[in-house]
């Protein structure tokens, strides 16, 4: 795959939903599907490469920036770091709690690999970015027409498609100045139940699909433990399988489309209409029975 064709995708999604965590299990998956592939984590926490380097989190260009007084006395070979299946790795980092914008990591490390040579001869690049807010930093990959394509990572609980609505609504808002496409949700299963039948609803609602469905498995726990991706720890487990699947529909992957964001209302009576949450009659109900408690 020449330069011009190189895919730029990036995974969003709540904290906690386990989007570090089935974005490297998909790029390992892609990496042994003959791609060439690099990760940017813009997440703060710098998880986003720990399963294919099999460390703790991987030094960030903005702590190294920090160290040494500008990000212009780094050298590409200090964070650009070759990981699982020759998968390029890097973090972006994130500034101290509580002083300034996580964002700013994103926007100069992005600018440091493009000034260094880090995007030649990759057929894919990946960025992994918290989704809980998609403020002007997080947003940055979308904003800058960096990442074409967003897969979000949710499931059937409520705070999860609460974020998949609100990275859709960052989606629309700079997909016809950048270009940016919504290329599907990936649903990291909590055992929710009717959990496929309302993603794939939601999907429907936000004018795209959900790609796949991700079963709960513990063995993502056991090679995580071991800092492993679930593809190099048990390549022959039905979970591997799931990661591969993934892996070879994103790369045919041509159904990009411009999200169709819904209200909070429309989430909620979704969430109703699924026995997620109770409705107007349900909630009634369990007040009268409470009032009745405390009368006798």
């Amino acid at each position: 795959m020449s330069d011009e064709t190189m895919r730029q995708i990036a995974f969003y999604g709540k904290g906690g939903i386990g989007k570090s965590t089935t974005s490297q299990n998909t790029i390992a998956a892609l990496a042994e599907q003959g791609e060439r592939i690099m990760i940017v984590g813009c997440d703060p926490k710098a998880d986003s490469t720990r399963l294919m380097l099999h460390s703790k989190a991987q030094t960030t260009i903005l702590h190294l920036a920090a160290e040494r007084g500008a990000v212009e006395d780094l050298e590409l070979e200090e964070v650009l770091l070759t990981g699982y299946r020759d998968v390029k790795c890097v973090e972006s980092g994130g500034p101290e709690p509580g002083v300034g914008c996580a964002g700013r990591g994103i926007i100069t490390a992005i600018n440091f690999l493009e000034e260094n040579g880090a995007y030649e001869d990759l057929d894919f690049v990946s960025y992994d970015v918290l989704g809980d807010v998609v403020c002007g930093g997080f947003a940055m990959p979308i904003r800058e027409g960096k990442a074409q394509e967003i897969y979000i990572v949710t499931s059937g609980e409520m705070m999860a498609m609460y974020a998949a609505n609100n990275i859709a609504r960052g989606i629309l808002k700079y997909a016809h100045s950048g270009g940016v496409r919504l290329g599907g949700l990936i649903c990291n299963s909590r055992k929710v139940d009717k959990e496929v039948e309302l993603i794939e609803t939601l999907a429907q609602r936000l004018n795209t699909k959900m790609i796949h469905f991700v079963p709960r498995d513990n063995i993502v726990q056991h090679a995580e433990l071991r800092r492993m991706t679930v593809n190099e720890y048990a390549p022959d487990s039905a979970q591997a399988a799931e990661y591969a699947t993934l892996a070879k529909k994103i790369k045919e992957n041509k159904n990009l489309t411009i999200p169709t964001p819904i209200t909070m209302d429309e989430l909620e009576d979704l969430l109703v209409e699924f026995g997620i949450l109770g409705g107007e009659e349900e909630y009634q109900k369990a007040i009268a029975q409470d009032q009745s408690k405390v009368a006798v």
